[in-house]
Formats: structure tokens, sequence, C-alpha cells
């Protein structure tokens, strides 16, 4: 690639960005965009801006850009918590690495490597974007101990830094376990693998256990049942509810049933059958719980409280039973952050969901190799003329070149990986995390390594020397092949860094599918704004993609140091962007305490020592021994780097420690707190909205609820036949019977409010 189509793709991508950055500086002053651009502040304030048209609303602005710079982090700290500020200080250590890595390469490599050669230059704008990298540096040249010394310049500036930022957020999380309000999770253990027992349910099973083995310590129980989807409607109730007081509803009790043709297997449909009937509610259990066969809908699972913190963390780390496989215990996420669709799960099934979860993830690594190859085959013109002989004419122009070769093959590739976030976490979810911030966090494993071995291995290999697929096969050519094929493959990372990093940037503040979600959902379906909808940070999607532009930095920085300047203008507009959005679109709803850092570091380390051994691979190459062995020690000295800060630091991201524990339940025993804790324990896991059971039991009194339930058993044949149609296989009908039944409930609630009122 020449340094024209370089600058063709940067300047292609500095328009798109100019021009996304001021369409979002218009649309977020506009009323209606509100809900999309400012969705934390809604959902905190519930307040709504004047309708009133002003000129300025029209006119792009940079203010936000001032705004969002001036936010201080103990400022961002208290509004989005220590997870939202984990993920700037990498951005920040990000920025400061590859300062420092732009002033050494820039001004002491890029030189050596333009002039590595007594060749004759030609106009600079149409010189092979080669000549800036390592490969032009002629063999057994005497100038490689720059390149040794800037890569050890990097390197323990990248460890100093690592290590000032571990220590910094390991005190932030200590700061987050002691000073931060009331945590039910510290007090509460998930149970997992409960026996079963003719004689008895599981919910004598645990009490009688667990008043057994910790009497002192055991406060109480709830037991997990077998809802399913179910649940997720019960959650979403509310949200059905108010719109069908948005859309003005009314349900008529007494409806007949309706048949029509379903267009699938040509048989009549019946619509569900509503009538009147008493429901009895309870205050203290939801009516599953006292259903006659709630022993039925029983799971092995339940959390279980105990009275101090220190009593719950030392249950969930010790064997509960001589066989590891039953009494499970772990300590419970918060209760926001619980995932209760997987906790029925059986213990026993998580290890071949795991094993399958592997396999899939796997798979679709080699099936995206597809795209990929495709993709690198676009940055070389000699194999695309070679694959699409028809385009021989097209791609003699001189621009056509330079789109084909500089700003397409990023393009397309990360129009492929658009799908990769979402899959990962149809794959954690079907893994069995009990927590969505585990969800999420496994997620964002899986899509890290993906994208690694896809966007930086598999590109570096089949752009250049593995159209054939036998290097995989021989592991001990690894090195030798990046040392030849990372230097010829820099070029298309610079122009990945444009249109993946620049403009992903900018489609992330103009959030192009929240906006047309919200005009949709305005203007066509008619809905009204819910603060509460706003989305919670995607950590899944956003730290994986930092953490490889991270990657492309160290490995290319002395290889090909014109990637430094494109790297800094990302992460310091990635650094505004982001925290804009943090401040002002999402929300926080659940909170790890900076669990993402030690993914993080290591991820850094790997970077650092993968190129500190592509550059013995090159310095190899290159026939300069003396080069390759200096680099060894470097990599040593990582290496104890990373096991010192794993024995120093990770620990706190993965335990409590029994001072500051125990210092917290003396404290809230001194001062008479502990009571009011261990009362609020009962209803803190709540399978169920509690706040739907009392505010029916307040309003209308057990006498007077009237709800509405599905009339199965009382159906005519054909419905029977209908929905056992063998085309169907049969459907869910206990289920859908309790999820109709709750929404019926809510519906004929809210309307009754507003006729009473």
């Amino acid at each position: 690639m020449e340094l024209a189509a370089l600058l063709t793709s940067a300047g292609i991508n500095i328009g798109v960005c100019a021009l996304l950055l001021s369409l979002y500086s218009v649309l977020r002053k506009q009323p209606g965009n509100a809900s999309v651009y400012f969705g934390r502040r809604l959902a905190e304030e519930r307040t709504r801006r004047l309708e009133t048209f002003i000129l300025e609303r029209l006119v792009p602005s940079p203010s936000w850009l001032a705004k969002a710079w001036g936010y201080s982090e103990e400022e961002i700290l208290a509004l989005a918590g220590l997870d939202a500020v984990v993920f700037l200080r990498m951005i920040v250590f990000s920025m400061r690495i590859f300062s420092i890595a732009a002033v050494v390469c820039l001004f002491g490599v890029l030189p050596l490597n333009y002039f590595g050669q007594e060749m004759k230059h030609v106009d600079i704008r149409y010189e092979s974007l080669e000549v800036f990298t390592i490969g032009n540096v002629a063999q057994e040249s005497q100038w490689f101990w720059i390149h040794c010394l800037a890569l050890y310049i990097i390197s323990c500036s990248a460890c100093a830094l690592l290590y000032f930022e571990y220590k910094s957020i390991a005190r932030l999380r200590l700061l987050h376990i002691t000073q931060s309000p009331l945590n039910p999770s510290q007090f509460t253990i998930l149970v997992r693998a409960i026996p079963k027992y003719k004689e008895e349910s599981f919910d004598d099973t645990v009490k009688n256990f667990f008043t057994r083995y910790h009497a002192s310590s055991y406060l109480s129980h709830q037991i997990i049942y077998r809802v399913g989807k179910v649940h997720k409607i019960l959650n979403n109730a509310e949200k059905a509810c108010k719109k069908i007081k948005m859309k003005g509803v009314v349900i008529d009790k007494r409806c007949q049933p309706l048949r029509y043709r379903c267009g699938l297997c040509a048989g009549q449909s019946t619509s569900f059958q509503l009538f009147n009937d008493k429901f009895e509610l309870s205050s203290k259990k939801s009516d599953l719980c006292s259903d006659s066969r709630a022993k039925e809908k029983e799971c092995g699972a339940a959390f279980v409280f105990f009275r101090t913190r220190y009593a719950a963390i030392v249950a969930s780390k010790v064997l509960q039973s001589s066989n590891p496989m039953l009494w499970v215990t772990n300590l419970a996420p918060e209760p926001h952050d619980v995932y209760w669709s997987n906790l029925w799960i059986p213990y026993k099934q998580l290890w071949f969901r795991k094993i399958a979860t592997l396999i899939a993830s796997i798979v679709f690594v080699f099936l995206f190799l597809i795209p990929v190859t495709f993709v690198q085959g676009l940055s070389q013109l000699d194999q695309l003329r070679q694959i699409l002989p028809f385009l021989e004419g097209v791609l003699k122009r001189k621009f056509v070149i330079e789109i084909a070769t500089g700003y397409l093959p990023s393009v397309i590739l990360q129009l492929f990986l658009y799908t990769v976030a979402p899959i990962m976490l149809l794959f954690s979810s079907f893994e069995g995390s009990i927590s969505r911030s585990g969800r999420k966090k496994s997620a964002c494993c899986k899509v890290l390594y993906f994208t690694i071995w896809n966007v930086f291995f598999v590109n570096v290999f089949s752009g250049s020397v593995i159209s054939q697929l036998h290097v995989i096969s021989s592991p001990k050519d690894i090195p030798a092949q990046l040392a030849k094929a990372v230097p010829r493959q820099a070029t298309f990372f610079i122009t990945y860094v444009l249109t993946s990093g620049w403009a992903s940037l900018s489609s992330e503040v103009v959030q192009l599918f929240g906006l047309i979600w919200n005009f949709i959902r305005k203007h066509i379906l008619r809905w009204k704004d819910n603060p509460a909808s706003a989305p919670s940070f995607p950590y899944h999607t956003e730290v994986p993609k930092v953490l490889l532009f991270g990657l492309l930095g160290f490995t290319c920085s002395i290889l090909a140091p014109l990637i430094l300047p494109f790297l800094l203008v990302y992460f310091f507009l990635g650094y505004v962007v982001y925290r804009n959005q943090i401040v002002n679109v999402y929300c926080t709803k659940y909170e790890t305490g900076g669990e993402m850092w030690p993914i993080v570091h290591n991820t850094t380390i790997f970077s650092l020592v993968l190129a500190q051994i592509i550059a013995i691979g090159v310095f190899g190459i290159k026939e300069s021994p003396s080069s390759s062995t200096s680099i060894i020690p470097l990599v040593i000295l990582t290496l104890l780097f990373n096991e010192y800060c794993r024995q120093r630091f990770h620990p706190i991201f993965k335990n409590f420690s029994a001072q500051d524990i125990i210092d917290m339940d003396r404290e809230d025993e001194k001062s008479r707190r502990m009571e009011e804790i261990l009362e609020q324990l009962q209803s803190a896991y709540c399978q169920f909205p509690p706040d739907i059971a009392e505010f029916l039991n307040d309003e209308y009194g057990e006498e007077d609820l009237v709800t509405t339930k599905v009339d199965i058993e009382n159906s005519s044949k054909d419905e029977k036949d209908w929905l056992n149609h063998p085309t169907l296989g049969g459907l869910p009908v206990s289920r859908l019977k309790e999820a109709v039944t709750s929404l019926s409930l809510l519906s004929t609630v809210s309307q009754n409010k507003d006729s009473q009122t």
C-alpha cells in the first residue's frame, strides 16, 4: 500500500468523524432525542426539556467536549461507579504509554526505518508504507540497538504505569467494599446441587442442613423456583401496564373466543378466554410459594442468609459436604445483578454447558476465517486481480486502487465483527452465569480472545504467508512467521485503527441504532419515553476493542511507528467520548467493584511479551543475534513483574480480607445497625417483585382483588388440538397460563385504579 492510499483512508475517516460529531452536537439539542443522549439523567431526574424552538439547536457546537472533559474522577465514581472509573483508567493508561512510545519511536525509530537502506526515495506521497517499517532496514545493520533501546523504554514504562494503576485501583476496590452502602450480597451465599429427599422438600432440606452445621450464624433462606420465562414477564409487567395505559387499551373481561386462521398450519386459533375470579394474595409470599404444587417447582438452589459477613464468606469458601458435587456454595451476586434465568439450571449440567460453549466458540472462530481471508485478499492487489479478473480494467484506476486497498478491507471486516459480541453474549448466557456482570465478563473474555485471534493473528497469517494452514500445525515456526508477517501487515492495522477506531467512536456518540429505535417508538408505535429503560455500559464490546488497539500499538511500535499517531488520536477522542456516554447515556445497573482490571492487566502483559517475541524473531531474520539476545532478559523481567502483580494485587479482586470484613461487622454491631441490616435481607433476593404484591394488598385488599385467568381446562376440543399440533411440538400450557394470568392481573388492576381516580 502506498502512503497516498493511507492518506485517502485517513481523509475519508476524518470526514466521517467530523460529520457524525457535528451531527451529534445538533441531535443532542433536540428535546425528542433526550431519551437517547441523556438516558442516565432522565432516569435520575425524571425531567424533560421544554419543546421550545431556538436557533441554537440547529447549530453544531463543541461545548459537549469541554463538559465531558471537565468531570473529575470523583464525580464519575459517584455517578457511574468503580467499573466506569476502571474503564477510563484503562484509556488513560493507553494515552500515557503510547504518548511515550510515539515520542521515542517517531523521532528515534522511524528515521532509521525510512533511511535503513541505500536507495533512491521517490515523492513521499507515492512511497510504499513498507519503507517506514523495520523491513526496510538493511541486514546486519548496526542501528538495531536503537530499536532494542526503544523497546526497553516502552516495556519498562508500561510496567511502571501498570504497577501504579493496579495499586490505585486495588485501593479503590477496598474503599468500595468497606465504605459503600449496605450490600446484601456480603451476607448471602448461593447454594446449588441441594440433594433431594423423598420425605422432605428442598425448603426443609436447606433449613435442616444449615441449622445443624451453621446454627450460630445461619439466619434464613430463600428457595429458587423453576419459573423460566415467566419471571422475565413478571419483571417486565410494569412496563406492559404502562404501555397498555399509554395506548388506552380496554380489556373486555366478557370477550368471546375469536377464531381465525393462523396461516402456518391452516388450523383455527382461539384467543384466550378471560373471566373474573377472586385472587387471594399473601403480603409475605407470592402465589407460587402458596401453590399446592410449590414443591414440584422448587429447584435444587437457594439463597442462604447469615448473621455476619464473615460467616457468609467462610461458608461460601469451604466444602459443605464430603461430596464436592453436593451443597456447592458461592458468594451471591448483588440483588440487581442476579441473572435469575440461570439459577434453576442443575449444577451437574454446568460442565456440559461449558464444554458445549467452548466447542461452539471454536467453531465460530473457524467459520469467521472465511470473511477474514476474503478481506485480506482485498488488501493485496495482486490477489484481488486473480480472484476477480473481470475487475482488471477498474483496478487500474488510481483512486479505485487507493479505496480498494486502503479503506474497504477494514470496513468490511468491521461489519462482520458487529455480529461477534451478541453471539458471544448468547454463549455466555447458555454457559450458566449466575449474574449479569459475570455474563458480561465472560462475554468480554470471549470477544477479546476472538478479536485478538481473528483481527491480529489470522489477518497477519492470511495476508502474507499463510494462505497455507500448515503454519498453525507447526507452533515452533510461528515466531519466525510472525516476524516476517507483522511488518507487512502493519499497513492494514493502521487502516483498521482508522475505520474500526475513529469511525466506531463517532457512531458510538451518535447512537445510530438508539436514534432509529427512538424515532420508531415515538412516531410509529406512539410510545412515551421510559427513563427506566436506559441501557447499561457495553463493557463486553468496548473493553476488548480498546485492548486490541493496545496490542496493535505494542506489537507495531518499533516495527511500524506510523500507527502510533493514529492510535493516540483514537485514545484521546475515546477518552472524551466515553466520559460523555458514561455521564449522560448509560445507567449503572450493577457493580462488580473493578473486576475488569485484571483482564486489562493480563492482556497488556500478553501484548508486551508478544511484541518482545516478535522483535526477537525480526532481529533474528535481520541477522542481528546480539539484538535478539538482548531482548530475552526483557521478556523474563516482564513475566516476573506479572507474577509479582498476580501475587500482590490479584487476590484483592478475587477474595475479601477477614480483617476488613470483621471490622465492618463489629462497626455495625456497635452502631446497632446490624438488626436493621438483617431485616432487609429477607426481601433483598425476592424472586418475584415484592412491590406488586404490596401495592395490590394496600390498594384493594384481598377481598377486592379481581384478576383474569386463562381457561385452558374448559377449552373446546379444537382448542386443545391446536395447542398440541404436531408441527408445533406442543406448547408449555401451564407456564403460559401463569404468564398470561400475571399480565392480566396487572392490566386489570391498572384499569381499576384509573377508573377510581
